[in-house]
């Protein structure tokens, strides 16, 4: 048996997606499991709407999730004259023709058909040569597709799928300009690159009869194909920016873990038994073809929203610092390298679904002046609160070992010797040392932020007019 090559071939005219993302990391963790080759091929023969910006987020996004290729990326654009030499293949054998049916032309034949209840399909004006070979004239070239029969391939996920042959037209693979189509192209590519498994959405099944024909018409062994269900919304139609489904390198941006965008990715279609949590070593290990789901999956923001939680939850805290400084970053507050921030992760972890909200909780640990929430100020810094307040100060001010264990009985003893519940000195302090009443444990707090600053900020507090 040869071995696996498959592919991902996105068309950089815009960012990476959801669905695309889902079909590189199915197509990466196969290639893994099976050993065999990824290859990533840069579908750019749309030169109008291609650009430099997209192809680069493509490959930011396919490196932030950990999806390397082995071969590529494979520009199309640098493929033209390799389609050239093909097409004249498929002209001078008699497979191919040129059509001089105007764009008018084909809209009048396109409403005759409607009116008349039939396909509107391409009716074969030029298929024989009627229209002579005039040079001078703009034309397309169209695959002289068969009229009879019918088109069968077993689909790897799917079953069996047939298409009779007289429902399709005849294709056209260049344009009036010179530039191959998209159905020709792909063909050349995946058999000139050995491609021998196509896995891809399912809203591809159409192009494959087209497909089929196109690789015998050339000679080339036909691929497996493997088609899988698309994305859905909430709503059940079409995923979309409305349903939260945007750019991959947009969830970088809002805080989500690569890890869990992968984990989430994977389990929109795939499934091994009731587990939820994979690394990817692990579905390097178990991924395969047959626990790929046949209906569509639906995209559900809070699943993805859990999962990164769970990651930030139980991640490195080192590493979960490093990323912390750039959500830092976007908040103002720059943080350079020689300033630890392991301990503000470890105490925000169990608190923070994105690294967006562990940032913005970790700004009070990192300013010098508090921003406090006036309502949290209104109903814990009243004037029952200065004598709790003036309490702990004096207590923390002879305290030399300023660990979370040693100042938890510093706590216990003002809380103590003034008769006082838990809350009733924890949600002042809270709110005299970081502005609100959200936050870690008290003692976690002042460790946190030094004897020096905490001290500070309760005589600061403590000096405001009540």
């Amino acid at each position: 048996m040869s071995r696996l090559r498959v592919r991902f071939a996105p068309s950089p005219t815009g960012y990476l997606h959801i669905g695309g993302a889902r079909t590189a990391l199915f197509n990466y963790l196969l290639a893994r499991r099976e050993k065999g080759v990824f290859v990533l091929r840069i579908e750019d023969t749309d030169v109008a709407r291609s650009t430099q910006e997209s192809v680069d987020a493509i490959l930011q996004a396919m490196d932030w999730l950990g999806m390397h290729c082995d071969e590529g990326p494979v520009y199309q654009s640098d493929r033209f004259d390799l389609y050239r030499a093909k097409i004249d293949q498929l002209l001078t054998e008699g497979k191919a023709y040129r059509c001089y049916c105007s764009a008018d032309d084909l809209e009048r034949k396109r409403e005759d058909a409607l009116k008349e209840g039939r396909k509107p399909k391409y009716d074969g004006t030029c298929r024989e040569g009627q229209q002579g070979t005039a040079e001078d004239r703009p034309f397309v070239v169209r695959f002289k597709a068969p009229q009879e029969g019918e088109t069968t391939f077993v689909d790897r996920i799917k079953g069996s799928i047939t298409f009779q042959n007289d429902e399709l037209d005849d294709l056209i693979i260049q344009r009036t300009d010179g530039t191959p189509t998209y159905n020709f192209v792909v063909v050349v590519d995946d058999a000139e690159m050995g491609i021998n498994l196509v896995l891809r959405g399912d809203d591809h099944i159409n192009n494959t009869p087209r497909q089929i024909m196109l690789y015998e018409a050339l000679g080339y062994p036909v691929p497996d194909f493997a088609h899988v269900p698309m994305i859905l919304g909430a709503d059940k139609s079409r995923l979309s920016k409305r349903h939260g489904a945007t750019s991959v390198m947009a969830y970088k941006e809002m805080g989500y873990l690569p890890e869990a965008l992968v984990n989430y990715l994977v389990r929109l279609g795939w499934s091994h038994g009731d587990q939820e949590i994979f690394s990817m070593d692990e579905l390097i290990q178990l991924f395969n073809l047959e626990n790929i789901g046949k209906s569509a999956s639906v995209f559900n923001p809070e699943k993805l929203l859990w999962l990164n939680s769970h990651y930030i939850k139980t991640g490195d805290p080192e590493r979960l610092a490093d990323l912390l400084r750039e959500h830092l970053a976007f908040e103002g507050i720059a943080v350079g390298e020689d300033r630890p921030l392991t301990s503000i992760v470890t105490a925000l972890q169990d608190r923070s679904k994105t690294l967006i909200e562990m940032a913005r909780q970790a700004v009070c640990f990192l300013v010098d002046e508090v921003n406090f929430d006036e309502a949290a100020v209104a109903k814990f810094l009243g004037e029952e609160s200065r004598l709790p307040l003036k309490g702990l100060l004096n207590d923390l001010e002879t305290c030399s070992d300023w660990r979370e264990e040693a100042l938890d009985p510093v706590f216990k003893k003002v809380l103590e010797s003034q008769g006082l519940k838990f809350a009733k000195l924890a949600q002042p302090a809270r709110v005299a040392l970081t502005g609100s009443t959200n936050g870690p444990g008290i003692c976690q707090i002042m460790q946190i932020l030094g004897k020096e600053k905490t001290l500070d900020r309760l005589r600061k507090v403590l000096s405001r007019p009540a």
